[in-house]
């Protein structure tokens, strides 16, 4: 009679965490009205919108860095910085201009730690290029790519992102330009990612 009560309790708590593994429609993600274009071609598209000075962009990042290592090739992840007042332009400038050098990878986990672990205040130019110095960069070479024109078309592009697909808030997620993930917990944000990836994937079959 015991080992009939504990079976029932297993199955229990497995359909429990199968009902809690798909993600709820107003609760887990919201759906954008209209949906966007990807612009990711054959692969399905995530965007996350974030700010180095985010504490939960800092706490969702460690998940986000492994998830992206371990991602499924029909998918494609770009990061694109939010830009809510011109006092977080300066980080959108630096990330675009660390992208253009090729050294964004590299100083992604750097920037992240100076904000939330060493309180810097990467807030301006000089600040910045100090500091991007320390860990290898050129002078130079960032100074001009931080003030090139090309620069001003990146971040008036982000601004626009920002708009077009409604953020409020830092860290969002938009998976293939519909479904839009904000406002829980890192491990929670994993999990319903992938679902909505997956979801994302057998509406794309669906269509062929």
């Amino acid at each position: 009679m015991k080992f009939i009560k504990r079976l029932f309790m297993i199955l229990a708590l497995l359909c429990a965490t199968q009902v809690s593994a798909e993600p709820e429609l107003g609760k887990d993600y919201t759906i954008l009205t209209p949906a966007q274009p990807a612009r990711s071609g054959g692969k399905i598209e995530v965007l996350e919108f974030f700010f180095y000075g985010c504490s939960h962009c800092f706490k969702l990042h460690p998940m986000m860095s492994s998830w992206e290592n371990k991602m499924p090739r029909d998918v494609e992840l770009t990061y694109v910085p939010a830009i809510f007042n011109t006092s977080w332009e300066p980080m959108a400038r630096t990330f675009y201009a660390l992208e253009a050098l090729g050294q964004q990878k590299q100083l992604h986990d750097e920037l992240y730690n100076a904000w939330n672990v060493s309180n810097a205040e990467l807030t301006d130019e000089a600040k910045i290029t100090d500091f991007i110095a320390q860990h290898g960069v050129d002078r130079k070479k960032f100074g001009d790519a931080y003030n090139s024109f090309s620069m001003q078309s990146k971040v008036t592009r982000a601004k626009q992102m920002g708009q077009i697909y409604g953020i409020r808030g830092t860290p969002t997620l938009i998976v293939d330009g519909k479904y839009l993930i904000t406002g829980l917990h890192p491990a929670e944000t994993i999990q319903v990612l992938n679902a909505l990836v997956d979801k994302a994937r057998k509406e794309r079959a669906g269509k062929k």
